[in-house]
Parts: C-alpha cells; structure tokens; sequence
C-alpha cells in the first residue's frame, strides 16, 4: 500500500498514467468509440484531412484514421503485454537457475545469453520474425525472445545477492528443496527489479514490434496495427502527411506513458532513491557579509 500511494505522488508517474489511462481505454472500449469498423473502406472519402467529419482523416482505402487507430490500440498493447510475459517468465527461469546453482550451469546459460546480447534487440527480432514467418503471435514471440537476456541478467545478479543470505542458508539447513527455496525466499526478495524491468520493457516491446511491423513482418493487414500504418504512410508526408503521423504519436504516447511509469515504480521500490531524496534538504544560502 505504501508503494501505491508513493507511487501516486511521483509526478512523472503521474503523467504516465494518464497516458495509459488514454490508451487503455481506447483498447478496452473500441467498439464504442470507433465511429466505424477498422476496415471499413470508402474510396469516395480516401485521403481526406481532418476535419469534424473525420477528426484524424482517412486513408489511402477511406478507412477512418481514428477507428484504426483506436482498434490498434488493443493489438499493440496484446503484443506488448505477451512478449514482455514471455521474456519475464523465460528469462527469469533461466536468471534463477543460474544465480542459484551457478557453476558450469552458470557459464553456459550466461554464455547463452551473452550472444543473445551481441545482436540489438530489433534485430534479433527481426531474425526470429524471418525464421517464423510474418504475422502478429510470431512477432509476439520474436519480441518476446529479444528480451529474455535483460531479464536473465537482472534476476541472476539479484539472486547471486541474496543466495548467500543466512535465512537461505538456514532453508538449506532444514532440508528445504532448491525449487522452494527459489519460489519462496528468493523469487519474492528480489521481485521488486523484475517489476521495474517488465514496466520499462512493455514500451521497448512496443517499439520493437512497430519496428517490425513498419518493415512489413509484423501483423499482416487489414489488422490495424500502429508500426504498419506508420509504414503505409510514409510515402505520403509531403502531401497527406495524417496518414503516418497519427499512428506514431499513438506510439509516442505509449511508449512514453510506459517508460514514465517505469520511473515512478523504480523510485517507489527502491529505497535507496528515497533516502537519497530525504538527504537532499534546502540548499543553504550563503552567508553575505555585513
């Protein structure tokens, strides 16, 4: 509880989640405040600018800009949300095994990870995505396995920390089993760098997966997918420039939201941020001479 009211008053928090208030609400209304269906198509209004009749304009098809993007809204955080969960529970799996019974075990799932490392994140998605194949659950899977090092690395240090502590040791004593242990004393004691990791990964997810999409891998059409419609318009900003420009402030205030929100938890968890900011009193000002 203390979290959530510190989480509360932190004012970059604060921002984000108005932002992901925007968002998530776009997502889970869709249906009733899209003025029409994602793919309804209309050639006689194609390409017209905002107006009160189509507040962010139409597309190249005559779709209304704002359904599209109010409907993508549930795809990106759908994508963003599941591979986020993939690398957290794959990445975490392999952080705890090798954090706890390092050794061997420990050189090679870091070596693992450490190629995994070698290639940016939207590159190795862009591998998988080839391997897989175009479509909206690869993608998910691509993005999803781009993060499984980050959190790797991030539980193993964390468990490496807390595997030498004496109430460990004293469950070792007791004949505790390792899957126990790691559940229920060291998962829990170290759960507050997974939180700040996953929130701040939900916008890279995000970002990845437009990414993807934008090179046409991603979620294949008529789904509204923001990367894809940024794609669609690109050729278009000289002249009917709401076509690409819309659906990527859609992604800014998402990921921004996100990355805002990451802040305000990592601050709040972290105790040692909060001391810092007690310590920092009122500078002094300086005497002046009489």
């Amino acid at each position: 509880m203390n979290v959530l009211i510190r989480l509360t008053r932190h004012r970059s928090a604060r921002v984000g989640l108005v932002c992901l208030a925007l968002i998530f609400g776009m997502a889970a209304f869709a249906p009733w405040l899209a003025p029409e269906g994602y793919d309804d198509q209309d050639l006689m209004i194609r390409l017209q600018p905002p107006s009160s009749e189509h507040p962010l304009g139409t597309d190249q098809l005559g779709r209304q800009l704002t359904s599209r993007i109010i409907w993508g809204a549930r795809i990106s955080l759908q994508i963003a949300f599941l591979a986020t969960g993939i690398g957290l529970v794959i990445g975490s799996a392999l952080g705890l095994t090798a954090g706890f019974y390092g050794g061997k075990l420990d050189r090679f799932i870091m070596g693992l990870m450490d190629v995994l490392l070698a290639f940016p994140g939207i590159l190795l998605a862009l591998a998988v995505v080839a391997v897989l194949g175009p479509g909206l659950y690869n993608v998910m899977i691509a993005v999803g396995i781009s993060g499984i090092p980050r959190f790797a690395r991030l539980v193993r240090g964390s468990t490496l920390s807390v595997r030498e502590k004496e109430y460990i040791e004293a469950q070792h004593a007791l004949g505790a089993r390792d899957l126990g242990i790691l559940i229920k004393h060291i998962l829990p004691n170290i759960i507050g760098p997974i939180i700040v990791l996953a929130t701040l990964r939900v916008g890279t997810s995000i970002m990845q997966a437009a990414g993807v999409s934008f090179l046409g891998l991603g979620a294949q059409p008529p789904l509204p997918d923001w990367g894809g419609m940024v794609s669609q318009g690109r050729h278009l900003l000289r002249s009917e420039w709401w076509v690409g420009i819309f659906p990527g402030v859609a992604i800014l205030i998402c990921v921004f939201g996100f990355n805002l929100l990451g802040d305000g938890v990592r601050d709040a968890l972290d105790p040692r941020v909060r001391i810092a900011k007690k310590g920092q009193g009122p500078k002094e000002e300086a005497a002046t001479p009489s």
